[in-house]
C-alpha cells in the first residue's frame, strides 16, 4: 500500500474505524492486578490470566519478594500505583494481608476480591485465629535455618493442593517459594476492605486456611461471597469459577 493511499485511508478513518471501537471498549474495562500467596509467585495465575485476557482485561500479576509484610505491601503498592484508571485487586491466601494494606487509600482501587485469603483488621496478627481455626497446614510447614518457611514435599498435594493431578502437585512442591515465618505475627495499620467494596471465595475443602475461617474474614468485611468445593488452589483447580467472581467484582465496580 503506497503512503498517499493509506494517508487518505486514515483520514477518511476507513483504517482506525473498527480498531478504535474494540480499543474503546477494552479501556472501559477495569486493569486486574493479580497478587500470589506463600509458598508460589505470579506464575501460578497461569490459567486465570489467559481467561481474563480473553475477555478484554489488562492484567498484571505481582511478583512478591515474601521477605516481610512490609516488603510485599510496599512491592504491591508499587504495582496496583503504577496502573491508570479503575482497578480491580485480587489477593490468595497471604496475600489478602496484603492487599489490605497495599490498596488502602488508593482512589482508583474500586474492588477487592479474597480467594481463600486472610483479611485481618487493623493491629490483629494475620495468624491470629490459627488456634481457633487450626487447619493441616501448620503440622506441614518445614523452617530453614532462616526462619524461611516451606510445606513438606512429601503432604504438599494433600494440605495444599488436593484437587490437582499429583503429577503437578509435584512441580508446585518442587518450586515452591518460601515464605519468611516472621510475616504471621505481623499486622497491618491500615484496612482497605472497610472502603472498598469486596468479594470472597471460600474454599469449602481448604486445608491451608481453615474454611470457617474464611467465611468469619468473608462475614466480617460483608463481602459478596461465593464457596467453591475446591482446595486451598481454587483459583488453579476452578479457574473459569475463580474468573466469573472477579468479573462480578469488575463489573460491580462500575458504580463506586
Amino acid at each position: 500500500m503506497s503512503r498517499t493511499l493509506l494517508a487518505r485511508l486514515l483520514v477518511a478513518g476507513l483504517i482506525v474505524a473498527g480498531p478504535a471501537r474494540g480499543l474503546a471498549a477494552q479501556s472501559t474495562k477495569p486493569t486486574i492486578v493479580l497478587v500470589h500467596g506463600a509458598f508460589a509467585d505470579g506464575s501460578s495465575w497461569q490459567k486465570v490470566i489467559p481467561i481474563l485476557q480473553r475477555d478484554g482485561y489488562t492484567v498484571i500479576a505481582v511478583q512478591m519478594p515474601l521477605t516481610s509484610l512490609a516488603a510485599d505491601v510496599e512491592t504491591t503498592k508499587r504495582v496496583i500505583d503504577a496502573q491508570t484508571g479503575r482497578v480491580v485487586v485480587v489477593g490468595h491466601s497471604y496475600a489478602g494481608a496484603v492487599i489490605t494494606a497495599a490498596a488502602a487509600g488508593n482512589a482508583n482501587v474500586k474492588a477487592l476480591v479474597y480467594i481463600a485469603a486472610f483479611a485481618p483488621e487493623a493491629g490483629e496478627p494475620i495468624g491470629a485465629f490459627g488456634d481457633k481455626y487450626p487447619a493441616p497446614l501448620g503440622a506441614a510447614l518445614r523452617p530453614d535455618k532462616a526462619g524461611f518457611l516451606y510445606v513438606d514435599t512429601a503432604q504438599f498435594h494433600t494440605v495444599f493442593a488436593a484437587d490437582l493431578p499429583v503429577a503437578e502437585t509435584r512441580v508446585m512442591a518442587a518450586t515452591q517459594k518460601p515464605i519468611i515465618g516472621s510475616v504471621f505475627g505481623a499486622s497491618v495499620d491500615q484496612v482497605a476492605w472497610k472502603t472498598i467494596p469486596s468479594w470472597y471465595i471460600v474454599s469449602q475443602d481448604d486445608k491451608a486456611i481453615n474454611p470457617d475461617l474464611e467465611r468469619f474474614y468473608a462475614k466480617r468485611m460483608r463481602a459478596r461471597t461465593t464457596e467453591i468445593k475446591a482446595s486451598h488452589v481454587s483459583f488453579i483447580s476452578h479457574p473459569g469459577e475463580v474468573v466469573r467472581v472477579i468479573e462480578q467484582a469488575a463489573a460491580g465496580s462500575k458504580g463506586t
